[in-house]
């Protein structure tokens, strides 16, 4: 990490924190609200490291936030993000030569190719210079976060985590949140769609123990290309090869067969025994609440091996917006090519970050036939990671940038009626909490490209609106109207929830001259206002089999919490929250500079 440290500091993109501060809470709060500021703010160095419950002060300091913005993810890639996007276009698109000259070009493209492949070095690397075996494990040694309060325990939260078939003939670089037992066993959250999944599916048939080696730390690539979404069985760091034009120097683990970068800071290898299993959890996760507890595989950690001169890497996930945001940017970009080939006649695509990337994509297409939006939608909900997508909403090429939402969504509602929704079911991540049951849920689809025209309501006031929703739904605390200015304006509505929505939705049918869109969500911890967060929450929160209602012109959708009163039988999960008592020793400390209008907007509490 030290040459990216250098980068950082050189180009005014890191600040560095000398104050004494705590892997209980206090870091991960300060670099939680960090990214929150406009821009990203900036990368920090935590330099004080303690654990104060164990008595326990690190020699080495925590790096977060080094992905946080735009600027940061083209300066740790090298190159701008475009610049590899198009590369990935011209190897897909590449055509036998025509001529002489052409031949020579495509020979010396072709031969700076063989730097993509990572190579495996004899001998150690500079990632194994202090080694611990055995007895002398010891992660509580590593200076490994709690984020959140209702957190299981501390959680490793951006490990490289290296996997191989049974055979040994696919290797994989993954990302997944590793929680720390004890002194030497973590919890492996590898969900049942990861490529790490399928390996332990064979080693489990086989009844033999899988190695897993973890990397954390090295060149800041090796942690983006665990997220990157590669097809199963291809080696993630081809990517790096790709990306930085030199291959990826692997050494063997030294306690099992798999390679890591020689450079990465920290290196914890094990073995997954596939007859354990262990409750992992909870965990304040990136949807902004914390996902639930439940059985997943157990590491016996065999060594951890680290430089003399190392950085603790980290990242915290929670309510948006987050590091993810630019990683997921970078990443978006990248494979939009290879994602075209899925879908030739994709334009552009978006994934807002406050719908958590997986809750929302709007994509612009070129509509060639009826129905085509619609065949857009399946192959969306077929293609790889886009499997998990929630909400889809597909426009034509005459609409406006999807990254300009106030048009874009004017655009939407100025051609939407009900019969542009398509409502199916299928595979949802493992993350989500809002289907009737896990892995499986509803899914919609609404295809913008045609222009359906439709009349707009009457309007009203919000304050007299209010008064007449209030005479027929006594559960109701307050609304806004949204894009007022469209056929089919959106109105919150805030209810002390005592029924199903869709009891407050008939009630109100009667009121259809005024309404066209109408949004339910809980009174208690959100903001009719505050569109951002409103997004966060009903795209979080709603089941489209369940939850969509219609009669008429008018919509209603169900964004509050499921309880009973909905026949909803699984545990609903708390929202992710800064503790308060954290933050006002942070401000005491005069390390809290995040102002307040941007600690309400996001809801840090």
């Amino acid at each position: 990490m030290k040459k990216s440290i250098v980068l950082l500091k050189k180009n005014d993109e890191l600040k560095i924190i000398d104050e004494e501060l705590d892997i209980y809470l206090e870091i991960p709060h300060l670099a939680y609200a960090e990214v929150k500021k406009e821009d990203g703010g900036k990368a920090l160095l935590f330099t004080n490291v303690v654990d104060k419950k164990n008595n326990i002060t690190f020699d080495e300091p925590v790096l977060m936030n080094v992905f946080g913005s735009y600027k940061r993810c083209e300066l740790l890639f090298g190159r701008s993000i475009e610049s590899v996007a198009d590369e990935i276009t011209k190897l897909l698109h590449m055509k036998p030569p025509a001529g002489f000259m052409e031949k020579i070009s495509m020979a010396s493209e072709l031969f700076s190719l063989k730097n993509i492949f990572p190579k495996r070095l004899k001998g150690e690397g500079e990632c194994q210079a202090i080694k611990y075996l055995d007895d002398a494990v010891d992660l509580y040694k590593l200076p490994v976060l709690t984020t959140w309060e209702q957190d299981g325990g501390p959680f490793i939260t951006m490990g490289q985590v290296y996997t191989q078939s049974l055979d040994g003939e696919m290797v994989n670089l993954g990302m997944y949140r590793l929680q720390v037992y004890d002194k030497n066993h973590l919890g492996m959250h590898w969900q049942i769609h990861k490529d790490s999944s399928h390996f332990f599916d064979q080693y489990q048939k086989a009844g033999k123990k899988m190695p897993v080696s973890i990397g954390i730390g090295g060149n800041p690539l090796y942690t983006w290309c665990a997220t990157a979404p590669l097809p199963y069985g291809v080696n993630e760091l081809l990517m790096y090869g790709l990306i930085t034009k030199t291959p990826a120097q692997l050494v063997k683990s030294i306690s099992n067969p798999l390679y890591i970068p020689k450079d990465v800071d920290y290196v914890i290898e094990g073995w997954v025994d596939p007859s354990e299993m262990k409750i992992e959890g909870p965990f304040g996760d990136h949807t902004g609440y914390y996902t639930l507890e439940e059985p997943y595989p157990i590491m016996e950690v065999s060594a951890i091996t680290m430089k003399k001169e190392r950085t603790f890497l980290a990242t915290v996930v929670g309510k948006p917006p987050l590091e993810d945001k630019y990683m997921g940017w970078a990443t978006g970009k990248i494979f939009f090519p290879l994602l075209k080939t899925t879908v030739p006649d994709l334009l552009d695509y978006h994934m807002p970050e406050n719908a958590g990337f997986h809750n929302l994509i709007l994509a612009k297409m070129q509509p060639l036939y009826k129905g085509h939006a619609k065949q857009f939608m399946h192959a969306f909900w077929g293609a790889g990671q886009m499997s998990f997508v929630k909400h889809a909403i597909f426009v034509d090429e005459k609409a406006p940038k999807l990254e300009n939402y106030e048009a874009f969504a004017t655009y939407v509602l100025n051609r939407f009626t009900p019969k542009s929704m398509f409502i199916t079911e299928g595979i949802l991540d493992a993350l989500d909490h809002s289907s009737p049951e896990n892995l499986v849920g509803g899914k919609l689809g609404i295809d913008s490209t045609l222009a359906n025209k439709v009349e707009p309501p009457q309007l009203l006031g919000d304050a007299q609106l209010l008064n007449r929703v209030k005479e027929l739904v006594s559960d109701v605390v307050d609304l806004h109207q949204f894009m007022r200015r469209t056929n089919n304006p959106i109105t919150v509505i805030s209810v002390n929830k005592s029924k199903n929505a869709k009891e407050y939705f008939d009630a109100l049918v009667q009121l259809s001259p005024h309404l066209r869109i109408v949004v339910f969500v809980d009174a208690q911890r959100n903001d009719v206002r505050n569109s951002y967060m409103l997004v966060w929450r009903v795209t979080n929160n709603m089941d489209a089999q369940r939850d969509i209602y219609s009669a008429g012109l008018m919509v209603g959708i169900d964004g509050t919490n499921k309880t009973q009163v909905d026949g909803f039988t699984r545990e609903w999960p708390d929202d992710v929250d800064c503790t308060q008592s954290v933050v006002d020793g942070l401000k005491e400390k005069g390390i809290w500079d995040l102002d307040e209008k941007t600690f309400k907007k996001f809801q840090l509490v």
